[in-house]
């Protein structure tokens, strides 16, 4: 995981912790209070409500313990691409260049350009230099994809 990955999954816990759930436990009690409990739909979306925050913070404290940050400024070979670099890569098919930057699991949103590690694309080019040529299996059959660039935020 990149360190911003990190420190966003950081944020979200401190906000889940310190903010929502003190918010939702105090509905939950004022909902008690209010009586008969089984018709109660505070009460009962409350207490729902309480058991997925607890569960998410369960997720993220365990996630943040074994989680192995890495930073992609700190990489020394820049001519390679490894995680948290950004790449161009164009598609043999219609030659369309596509930039991606390769994060970790936590941090992946395809609509922003970040993929996973794990995904077929990062997979295909990890280890690859400018001028690389890779296969990429995808649904529709092989596809040859060539790197373009590779860039590594600022030391």
């Amino acid at each position: 995981m990149t360190p911003a990955g990190a420190a966003a999954l950081r944020e979200e816990l401190r906000k889940l912790w310190e903010e929502e759930r003190p918010k939702v436990v105090e509905v939950v009690s004022w909902a008690a209070g209010l009586g008969d409990r089984s018709e109660n739909a505070d009460y009962q979306y409350g207490k729902r409500r309480l058991r997925q925050i607890d569960g998410r913070v369960r997720f993220i404290r365990k996630r943040l313990e074994k989680v192995q940050v890495v930073d992609p400024a700190a990489q020394t070979r820049r001519d390679q691409v490894f995680f948290g670099a950004t790449v161009t890569y164009a598609r043999a098919s219609d030659d369309a260049e596509v930039t991606i930057t390769i994060v970790g699991v936590d941090e992946a949103e395809s609509s922003q350009g970040r993929i996973s590690w794990v995904a077929p694309v990062a997979r295909a080019l990890l280890g690859a230099k400018v001028g690389d040529t890779r296969k990429l299996r995808t649904p529709s059959g092989a596809e040859e994809i060539e790197v373009v660039d590779i860039a590594y935020p600022p030391a």
